[in-house]
């Protein structure tokens, strides 16, 4: 089921499966500034990433001396949400463990996705509430894919993202989904990230050491523009399919993929989060277009 939220400024549309964010339009130029989901690259347009973040090693981890199975980024992209709330300017979703879930991953849990507009801005909140008898671990992150370039007669190259602190970072590698214990120096002393067709050939830029808490997709050639706000995201991926692909990902996350030495170990875990029996965990990011 999909849902509508607009004011003077910008439209909405979320769909109840994943609780997926599907359009993003600024009414002023009638342009939706998120990817539509193309399957020839990638068939996704905002999809939540939970109970995990990224690949697991083998697809599988141990908790409590059992073995389970887990695909990439987690189940919840893939189930059907629950809208749970609808105001004028916000839509609620939920999700909560089912037996099918129960099998993959062993927590009662809850959690709650939802989109308010202000203006131009979009923020985007996860509240998750640990329903079981015992501590839950978990990780949950954002895959917002925005066209790129975003105008028809502009190129990629035309492009860069912008940090709003100067960074000394260098990408984490990965090898078939998985870090593996190397990195790249890819900005110094600077606030600037360039971007080309082919700045993705060898897949996602992994941050785990920036500073900023905002990033922004700009061009060159005209005024049209993506900014994030991430404040307490300690991970950040920047990713595209191919250099054909029209899209590019920014992706704050609570949680980062299995190394290629990781022990399986749920509790080991790099990133991985911890609530206690009863307690919930909050955050959100914001998108602003213009």
């Amino acid at each position: 089921m999909i849902s509508k939220l607009e004011n003077d400024k910008i439209l909405i549309k979320a769909d109840s499966l994943g609780a997926e964010l599907k359009k993003l339009v600024l009414k002023k130029n009638n342009k939706d500034y998120l990817w539509h989901g193309d399957s020839k690259y990638w068939g996704r347009s905002a999809p939540v990433l939970f109970p995990f973040v990224g690949r697991l090693k083998a697809d599988k981890y141990v908790y409590n001396n059992q073995e389970y199975k887990m695909t990439q980024h987690g189940f919840a992209r893939d189930k059907e949400f629950e809208l749970i709330d609808q105001g004028e300017n916000h839509l609620t979703f939920s999700l909560t463990e089912d037996k099918a879930s129960l099998k993959k991953y062993p927590f009662k849990f809850r959690l709650e996705i939802k989109y308010k507009i202000k203006g131009n801005s979009l923020a985007v909140s996860y509240k998750v509430r640990n329903c079981d008898q015992k501590k839950m671990f978990f990780s949950i992150g954002a895959h917002p894919a925005f066209y790129w370039p975003l105008n028809k007669n502009e190129n990629k190259e035309d492009y860069y993202l912008e940090f709003n602190k100067t960074e000394t970072a260098s990408r984490y590698l990965l090898e078939s989904g998985l870090l593996n214990n190397q990195k790249e120096k890819l900005i110094e002393k600077s606030k600037k990230l360039e971007l080309k067709a082919d700045t993705f050939k060898d897949d996602a830029l992994v941050f785990k050491d920036i500073k900023s808490e905002k990033i922004i997709l700009k061009s060159r050639k005209s005024e049209a523009k993506v900014e994030m706000e991430f404040e307490g995201f300690p991970y950040l991926g920047i990713w595209s399919q191919s250099a054909a692909a029209p899209f590019i990902c920014i992706e704050p996350w609570h949680g980062i993929a299995d190394s290629v030495d990781s022990s399986g170990k749920l509790e080991e875990k790099e990133g991985i989060m911890s609530l206690e029996a009863g307690n919930n965990f909050e955050s959100t990011y914001v998108i602003k277009i213009d």
